[in-house]
Parts: structure tokens; sequence; C-alpha cells
């Protein structure tokens, strides 16, 4: 009896590189996980005035973090430290990282360095940045002749 080759099919394929890949990264996510630009996640809400943004930070410490406001560029960085548990203890699963982590954010526009204001509340951090006056549109007045 002759046994017949056959090709795998596309989706066996895919599968299989699915797989590899799958594996690939557990291999190497096993580092840092801030590491990623999408530490903190933050939001951005934009108008004429200025600019918000808030990030979520659930157990880093408000004396650990530091923010920095450079022309049109902000950074964000700071240390969130490992949960303490007893030393005889093993983990059974470890999905929140630990360590410092780093962000920068490019504004559209350029900031009054001297009126940003920042708060922290329950693990989310607010930055209030208001629009530099020289940077605000101006209205321009048309003179008739």
């Amino acid at each position: 009896m002759y046994r017949r080759f056959q090709k795998p099919s596309i989706w066996q394929e895919m599968d299989h590189l699915q797989r590899e890949m799958n594996r690939l990264f557990d291999v190497s996510s096993k580092g840092p996980v801030f590491n990623t630009p999408s530490y903190p996640a933050i939001n951005i809400w934009t108008n004429v005035d200025g600019q918000i943004i808030s990030a979520e930070m659930p157990g880093v410490h408000p004396e650990d973090l530091d923010i920095d406001v450079t022309g049109d560029a902000l950074s964000i960085s700071g240390v969130r430290k490992p949960d303490e548990v007893a030393r005889e203890a093993l983990y059974h699963r470890r999905e929140r990282g630990s360590g410092s982590f780093s962000r920068t954010i490019q504004l559209p526009f350029m900031v009054d360095v001297n009126q940003v204001e920042a708060s922290f509340k329950d693990g989310v951090l607010l930055i209030t940045l208001p629009r530099a006056e020289a940077d605000k549109p101006k209205k321009i007045t048309i003179k008739s002749k």
C-alpha cells in the first residue's frame, strides 16, 4: 500500500506559525514588563487652552514619580516596587511587573512650563499642561482701505 504525501493546508501552516510565534514571545517576555512604550497607559485630551493627560499607574507611589516638561515633550518616569511576599512563598502566577519605567510623549504645541499642574489619586496621575501664550492661535483682524 502506498501512502500519498499531502501538503499541509494554509490553515495548518498558519496554526504552526502562530504556535512558533507564541513560543518565541513566551521566551522573550520573561524580562521586565515596562520595556514596552505602552506603560503607563495614557489618555490625552486637547483643546485650544492646552492638554490634559491621565496615566494609569496602580501600585506606584507619587514620591516614586518624576515628571519633566521640556519644550513640546512630556516625560513621565518612575519606579514600581515589587510586592512584598514571605521569603518561603513561591509565585503561582506573576503578571504584574515591577521596576523602573519611562515614557516620553510628544506634545502638539509648546507648554507654559510654569503653569503645569499634576495630581495623583487612586493610582491615576492627572497632568494639566496649559498651552504657551505665544503658541496660541491669534485672531487676525482684517482692515479695509
